[in-house]
């Protein structure tokens, strides 16, 4: 037994009044880290809001990652069965069942959108996807995570070379991968391309296993209802040519425009807290700039 066994037995409306209350006291104070990171993502991604609409969206997104948090380890904590039930709708599954379908394989393109932890079981359902997992801090965290994926029908693999040849050839053989596409990769394997009209540092490993196996590419977003009562499934079809383009720079820039078609579709539940662009030509990382440098950025060197 762990520390965390007991959030088997909490209730998950007992862990959102947990959240929401979190979600306040970080919300209380503009100086918080996460919310500074929010405004700053904000500011460089949809500089057309104004004032006020930033504030009132930087809340939402504030709340919408609490909850999404409790949700992730309240599905950890329990059977595959439980996060099963909390699935209310599927919004165009025929666009899954053909890419599961296609005898090149299929990457399910997840970005940090919504509760995509409840979603994982359902999406096993299909099939045993092959799946990077990058250990989380801390012994009694990791072992906690670990198991409650371990439990699924996934097989999990590094994230380095070796697992990269393991989604390849699960997705020759006609399987398929769940992708992460939207972290910041270390220099050596990523392009600057633009993402929200920021050009910055961007993962090529989708579109060049894309461009390799001409696998089905299959969006998908799992969003909490607004009434606090289940999710919906979200898919996307990502059927670009661009995608799957040789060059990986064009390739990767369809990438992150798909994507950004996916989170606008509901883009206060995108983890705009996550510092996405650390890594700026021309500025460098902007959760560290001035106001100044800011301005001046956005001004001279943001795609319009």
């Amino acid at each position: 037994m762990t520390p965390f066994t007991i959030f088997k037995y909490v209730p998950l409306s007992v862990l959102r009044m947990l959240a929401r209350f979190v979600a306040w006291v970080i919300n209380s104070r503009t100086s918080f880290s996460l919310v500074r990171t929010i405004m700053i993502n904000l500011k460089l991604a949809k500089p057309g809001l104004s004032e006020i609409d930033r504030a009132r969206l930087t809340k939402q997104i504030v709340l919408n990652q609490c909850l999404s948090s409790v949700e992730s380890i309240k599905s950890w904590a329990m059977p595959p069965e439980w996060s099963l039930k909390q699935i209310c709708e599927v919004h165009q599954q025929e666009i899954l069942t053909a890419g599961l379908a296609n005898p090149n394989g299929m990457l399910a393109i997840v970005p940090h959108l919504g509760t995509w932890e409840i979603m994982n079981p359902w999406l096993n359902q299909f099939g045993a996807p092959t799946i990077m997992y990058k250990p989380v801090k801390g012994r009694l965290s990791n072992d906690f995570v670990l198991k409650g994926r371990q439990r699924l029908n996934a097989t999990l693999v590094p994230t380095d070379a070796s697992g990269v040849k393991a989604i390849f050839k699960t997705l020759k053989q006609g399987g398929f991968s769940i992708i992460l596409p939207d972290h910041v990769p270390e220099p050596s394997g990523g392009v600057v391309v633009p993402f929200f009209g920021i050009n910055t540092l961007t993962s090529t490993l989708a579109p060049k296993l894309a461009s390799k196996t001409k696998c089905a590419l299959v969006g998908l977003a799992c969003i909490r209802r607004h009434d606090g009562k289940g999710f919906d499934i979200y898919c996307y079809d990502l059927n670009d040519q661009q995608l799957y383009n040789r060059d990986v720079e064009i390739a990767t820039a369809a990438m992150n425009h798909a994507l950004e078609t996916i989170i606008n579709d509901n883009i206060s539940h995108y983890v705009w807290g996550y510092r996405r662009f650390k890594r700026l030509p021309n500025l460098g990382n902007p959760y560290n700039a001035s106001e100044d440098a800011l301005k001046d950025y956005l001004a001279n060197h943001r795609l319009h």
